[in-house]
């Protein structure tokens, strides 16, 4: 007996899983090694077209990271949803007694072609800037013998979040040729939703709880801060949606001949969405803010953040900003009221001189831990009440056109809630510990992002921590046309995972 387990962990220490941990020096040897394999690997799955709309792409895109995964050894399954599935992988180290979970999401935002400055948005370009300023397309070859890492790659996706993806991948091939691999287990959680507000998420995270189990959830998903040093956020603003519609006459009429006469839903609404703001961008709605205080330590973690507010400004093109937060970060710690897009009969070339029938707006509103989205719904609802409005969930009938002067549908949604980790936690303190070994600096820690990712029913549902691992340039383009990944942050991006992933957590 005591032969067999000697011959076992003979076998395990071959297999990589007794580790020292590398130095900057070795990291940055295995990246220089990887990275164009890696690059490889980024062309071949942006090229598979990943609008959750259609669920057809989606299962070309799972059926490639299966293929991914059993080529590494690592188990994987689907897990049903009722929609399109999740797909959950495993790589145990059988001497371990914890395991992190990586999320990542395969799926990215519509395309519009005729907006992209290349061929095929799903067909990955390699870009330099040329004298004027714009980004050229050169050949992949150059990279055989050159290497700017300003460079970039330009397909839909290639930041979020298939290019972090990419880099998991590359890493792990790295760690296994090195036959180092991680002191814990790992699964990987991969959503094919994300873009479309992960509907199915929560619930099935409820219904495969066990099969999530873990000590730590690390989300590779998002920009790195404007700086672009390595970054940590610790949370993400949570989101939920708003759709308010307003009623004018029951078709559009000829303005010429009812203008003044027929109210128009189109100044109903701007009127009503106006009244919830005031002149310095901060929402009226009495209520709205309540919950969020600073404490001085909290202050100082916000000012601790590099930001240059008038660079920023400079890159929006705006010569002001709201007044929600004195700074920018402080200004992501309060929950948001955005109107997303408004619609009301047709302009432009199909312009007519109507009385318009409806007028539609939809709103997102960004949550932070403090702000319940039911509890905002309520606020917004009352304040709507106050200004006149009789509030429906359905379309006027002939009744209460004639019954109520002011009408607007109401619909919303909430997707998913906040999360925030305590920066002081272990999570941090190991995560800070792995990137100082990695570049020799401390990372830039964001208490919260501004943007959403659907990581509350994981924290919620399997009580743990949870932290994300920005790599890619803040400025990536993504959710818009030309969608990029700058060469610098992919080869740093592997270089950020191989650190993690060495990083002893035993």
């Amino acid at each position: 007996m005591k032969k067999l387990i000697f011959l076992l962990l003979i076998s395990f220490s071959t297999l990589g899983y007794s580790q020292t941990q590398p130095t900057k020096a070795v990291l940055e040897s295995w990246t220089d090694d990887y990275w164009q394999h890696g690059l490889n690997l980024l062309t071949e799955i942006v090229q598979m077209p990943n609008d959750a709309v259609y669920p057809e792409q989606i299962e070309t895109n799972i059926q490639w990271c299966e293929t991914q995964f059993s080529e590494r050894n690592w188990s994987h399954e689907r897990l049903e949803t009722g929609g399109i599935p999740i797909l959950l992988a495993h790589k145990e180290n059988p001497t371990a007694n914890k395991t992190i979970l990586f999320y990542f999401h395969i799926d990215g935002q519509a395309v519009d072609k005729s907006k992209w400055n290349q061929p095929d948005p799903y067909q990955a370009v390699l870009k330099e800037r040329n004298s004027n300023g714009d980004w050229a397309i050169i050949d992949f070859d150059r990279l055989k013998n050159e290497y700017n890492p300003d460079w970039r790659i330009f397909a839909r996706s290639t930041s979020d979040d298939k290019g972090p993806f990419a880099m998991f991948l590359t890493a792990w091939d790295a760690l296994v040729d090195n036959k180092s691999l991680p002191d814990y287990s790992i699964k990987i959680i991969l959503d094919f939703e994300e873009e479309q507000g992960s509907p199915r998420l929560p619930k099935a995270v409820l219904d495969y709880k066990d099969k999530l189990a873990a000590d730590l959830m690390l989300i590779m998903d998002g920009p790195r801060h404007i700086s672009n040093l390595p970054t940590l956020s610790y949370g993400a603003r949570g989101i939920s949606e708003m759709t308010l519609t307003t009623y004018g006459p029951k078709l559009p009429q000829h303005s010429g001949h009812f203008g003044n006469y027929a109210p128009n839903p189109a100044f109903l609404l701007s009127q009503l969405l106006a009244s919830m703001k005031d002149e310095n961008g901060r929402v009226s709605i009495p209520g709205y803010y309540d919950g969020i205080q600073f404490s001085e330590q909290e202050r100082k973690i916000l000012e601790a953040v590099p930001d240059d507010e008038a660079t920023i400004q400079s890159r929006l093109g705006i010569g002001r900003t709201d007044e929600v937060g004195k700074t920018y970060q402080e200004s992501i710690q309060y929950p948001s009221l955005n109107i997303r897009g408004m619609s009301s009969a047709w302009v432009g070339p199909e312009a007519r001189t109507i009385v318009p029938a409806t007028a539609l707006a939809e709103l997102d509103i960004r949550l932070v831990p403090e702000s319940d989205p039911k509890r905002l719904f309520s606020l917004i609802r009352k304040h709507i009440e106050d200004q006149g409005f009789h509030i429906l969930d359905h379309e006027p009938s002939d009744e209460e056109r004639m019954k109520y002067p002011k009408i607007v549908k109401m619909e919303s949604k909430i997707s998913y809630q906040a999360f925030r980790t305590p920066m002081d936690s272990p999570a941090g303190e190991w995560l800070r510990s792995a990137m100082y070994r990695a570049f020799e600096q401390n990372p830039v820690q964001i208490r919260i992002s501004g943007g959403s990712i659907p990581i509350s029913p994981f924290v919620d549902a399997l009580n743990i921590p949870a932290v994300t691992i920005p790599t890619v340039n803040s400025d990536n383009n993504q959710h818009s046309p030309n969608e990029n990944i700058r060469l610098g942050n992919y080869k740093e991006g592997i270089q950020t995972i191989l650190s993690v992933l060495t990083q002893p957590l035993q």
